[in-house]
């Protein structure tokens, strides 16, 4: 029986949508990832491995051109008919999940950008690849800059002493830029293209950044090895190095005058998404423990009839539940206002990763010593969840940052 769905309005192109992203789900990205999780990772990135075909099926399918809009030839979905479909692929494989969509970033910021320049490099043939010849990825974290590109306050964000390693300085009518991306880069080792987060003015600190799609088969740009790591194995990851590596004067789309609230936008989107896949791993433990409950005979009884697993189970659901909605409205609302009330995407993040480990975690030790077998899914969940609280920002730092939100928002005293 397919999980239930409280929305009462969904209509019927949504329930399309949700049907076919599950059955992909379950056709194309477990098994992969079950695969891709057992490799080495050197492996993964190979250009025989079952990764590609993953990519490729995604974008047959247009799983990577459901942001863009309509006009431009994306599918131009509504943000509940993607918060709907990021919910079931990452019910599949969170790393695939996440790299469906981080493969998307750059072209989705160049047809954000209206550029037609741009919008013809980036975008018209980004969305009739079906061979994943374009892969973007999401150029932030560096060797000694992770969550505080997105989690400082408005006293750090312009100091001198915190500053990319990665820096652009314009020469005639390009960007020369030098400098590091660490090996946390998603889809880093296999990207054609980035969305780099960079220095423009090193004197204003971060304020001083800026936004830029670099070019990565190029002189000047070479990659690390692929990271060997404990979970999201499929969703490999790597270094990029840029040594007087080159972009056009437009590629630039945002500066210093406008990078802090670009971030914000940025800081909104990547949050709410992260807290739609987790919903989908949170839901994903759930069920498996829920079958397994029912299969396992422990005390001459199915485990689902002892009390105990019962309420595990419910503590379970609630928070499944508790993840949708808060991670379906922040979605929906921050998708379609501006500027967006960052606070809200965070929250949803840091709750739902948090509850999707928890989740994993029951579901692990319902399933007992089965529980740490990698022949049984919620070994690989677990794992996969773990590595939730510290990407795109670690809950701990991203709390603080909405925490400052808050206080902006509601400092003063409601009536």
């Amino acid at each position: 029986m397919q999980y239930l769905d409280l929305d009462l309005d969904l209509t019927d192109r949504e329930r399309e949508l949700r049907a076919a992203a599950h059955q992909f789900a379950a056709d194309v990205l477990r098994p992969a990832a079950k695969a891709l999780d057992e490799m080495p990772a050197d492996r993964v990135v190979e250009k025989n491995s079952p990764l590609y075909e993953v990519l490729r099926k995604a974008y047959r399918l247009g799983y990577h051109t459901i942001g863009i809009p309509e006009e431009l030839g994306g599918q131009g979905l509504s943000p509940r008919e993607r918060h709907i479909v990021s919910e079931e692929l990452a019910w599949g494989c969170s790393g695939l999940a996440i790299a469906i969509g981080v493969a998307s970033f750059p072209s989705l910021a160049a047809a954000m950008s209206g550029n037609p320049d741009l919008i013809k490099t980036y975008v018209t043939p980004f969305l009739s690849d079906t061979e994943a010849r374009m892969i973007g990825c999401w150029g932030g974290t560096e060797p000694n800059h992770g969550s505080d590109f997105v989690a400082l306050g408005a006293a750090e964000n312009s100091n001198p002493a915190i500053v990319p390693d990665v820096r652009a300085r314009l020469v005639g009518d390009e960007w020369v830029i030098s400098g590091q991306k660490s090996q946390w880069v998603s889809l880093g080792t296999i990207a054609t293209h980035t969305l780099a987060f960079l220095s423009v003015d090193p004197s204003k600190g971060m304020s001083g950044n800026g936004v830029c799609i670099i070019p990565l088969e190029q002189p000047g740009v070479s990659k690390g090895p692929a990271l060997n790591k404990l979970g999201q194995r499929p969703l490999n990851q790597g270094e990029l190095f840029f040594d007087d590596a080159r972009a056009p004067q437009d590629h630039m789309l945002v500066g210093p005058e406008m990078y802090d609230m670009y971030v914000d936008g940025i800081l909104a989107m990547a949050n709410a998404l992260m807290s739609a896949t987790f919903t989908g791993v949170a839901r994903a433990a759930f069920e498996e423990a829920l079958a397994y409950s029912k299969t396992r005979i422990q005390g001459g009884k199915p485990l689902c009839e002892h009390q105990l697993i019962q309420r595990m189970l419910f503590e379970m659901f609630m928070k499944v539940e508790a993840c949708r909605r808060l991670s379906r409205a922040a979605y929906c609302y921050n998708a379609v206002t501006m500027p967006p009330a960052v606070e809200y995407s965070i929250a949803a993040k840091v709750f739902c990763t948090q509850a999707s480990f928890d989740v994993a975690s029951m579901a692990l030790q319902i399933h007992g010593g089965y529980g740490l077998s990698k022949d049984y899914v919620v070994e690989k969940l677990f794992r996969d969840a773990r590595a939730s609280l510290i990407e795109d920002g670690t809950n701990e730092v991203l709390g603080l940052a909405a925490a400052r939100k808050l206080v902006e928002r509601y400092g003063n005293a409601v009536s």
